[in-house]
C-alpha cells in the first residue's frame, strides 16, 4: 500500500509540472511577432508585417493575425482563415483548434 501512495504522489507531481496558461490576444501578439518557433520536423517565423514562413523541407509563405484572443492563419492559394486558441507553458506554445487538435512548438531563442 505504501508503494501505491508513493507512485500516486510521483504521478501527481508530473501532471502538475506541465501547467498551461490560456493566452490573450496581446499575449499571442507579443509571443509571436518577429519570433521563430520550432515544431517537430519544422519551424515557422512570424513577421511583424503579418507574413509567416513555415519550413518543413521547403518554404511555404502565408499570413497571420490575431483576432480577439485567437491566432489566425491563411495559406494561399486558399482564402479562408483558420483560427486557434493558444496556451503557454514556459517557452512552449500550444495551438488548439476548434476541434481540440493540439500542435505544440518551442520558442527559439
Amino acid at each position: 500500500m505504501r508503494h501505491l501512495a508513493i507512485v500516486a504522489v510521483l504521478l501527481g507531481s508530473a501532471v502538475q509540472a506541465e501547467e498551461w496558461t490560456p493566452m490573450t490576444g496581446d499575449d499571442i501578439r507579443a509571443a509571436l511577432t518577429d519570433q521563430k518557433l520550432q515544431y517537430e520536423g519544422a519551424w515557422q517565423e512570424f513577421k511583424a508585417s503579418g507574413r509567416t514562413l513555415y519550413h518543413a523541407g521547403e518554404p511555404s509563405w502565408g499570413y497571420w493575425r490575431v483576432q480577439v484572443d485567437q491566432y489566425c492563419s491563411q495559406w494561399p492559394p486558399g482564402g479562408l482563415w483558420d483560427c486557434y486558441t493558444m496556451e503557454r507553458s514556459g517557452e512552449v506554445l500550444r495551438f488548439v483548434s476548434e476541434f481540440g487538435d493540439i500542435t505544440a512548438a518551442q520558442v527559439v531563442k
